[in-house]
């Protein structure tokens, strides 16, 4: 939302109402609340600030102040040092289940949400030594190596680090589509897979592509993943923002209890 329609916006929510009651301070920021859950504000714009904000509604720059201050202390804005005050990007969190194998395209669908990946790097090469005993490959056969940043809705969630046979998925296989889909495609749809979790903190460049500060809390999912007679048909390494996700498993009591 650009300057002037943020300005119109805050102006239609009644903001000059001479017949409504309560501190100057206190309508802005309940404007600029209704802005954000309603969409019109996403998670990670810019606000102007406070000089320019008061100049362009008319107020003083104290009444700015205090409702940025307001909405600092409730989580809807975060500032920034050096660069402003921002609508916060904590976002909704989901619960992930630890026992169901699905892609986080389908998975981000069912939500009815909008998967999409941005591929950050894509190599083919022999495998590492460690590769190639995961997925029980020679040291001479080939395997793509695919980063991916995925996103829902344009936030981004996760950071997909893939190996996979050059074998099972083609030369030209791995992109910003689905890879179990491309998989499945090919007729190497995985079946079953063993997961780790490992809670950890992102370095600073993982962090900065997730839109996160450095050193937060994230979850570490390593995968591997087997077609039905066996064979390791991917090995992943994936960091989930740890704001964002709740993984959970149904637990059931043993017999001999």
């Amino acid at each position: 939302m650009d300057r002037t329609s943020l300005i119109a916006e805050i102006d239609s929510r009644g903001l000059r109402d001479g017949t409504r009651t309560g501190p100057l301070y206190r309508r802005l920021a309940q404007a600029l609340t209704g802005l954000v859950q309603e969409g019109l504000l996403k998670p990670g714009a810019a606000l102007p600030s406070e000089r320019d904000l008061a100049e362009a509604l008319q107020v003083g720059r104290v009444t700015v102040r205090t409702a940025y201050r307001d909405l600092l202390n409730t989580g809807t804005l975060e500032s920034r040092h050096g660069s402003g005050t921002f609508v916060s990007s904590k976002v909704e969190r989901m619960e992930q289940s630890l026992w169901r194998l699905s892609s986080f395209s389908a998975d981000m669908r069912s939500r009815g949400r909008v998967p999409a990946a941005k591929i950050m790097a894509r190599t083919i090469n022999t495998p590492s030594p460690e590769e190639a005993f995961l997925l029980g490959l020679g040291i001479d056969e080939r395997v793509l190596r695919l980063d991916r940043l995925r996103l829902a809705d344009g936030l981004p969630l996760a950071i997909d680090r893939s190996v996979v046979p050059i074998k099972f998925l083609g030369e030209n296989g791995g992109g910003e589509d689905s890879l179990y889909e491309a998989l499945a495609a090919s007729g190497h749809r995985p079946v079953r897979a063993l997961q780790r979790l490992t809670a950890v903190t992102l370095d600073p460049s993982s962090a900065a592509a997730l839109d996160v500060k450095p050193g937060a809390p994230a979850l570490l999912i390593e995968r591997i993943s087997r077609l039905d007679d066996q064979r390791v048909v991917e090995y992943t390494r994936s960091h989930y923002r740890g704001d964002a996700y709740d993984f959970v498993a149904e637990l059931r009591i043993g017999d001999d209890l």
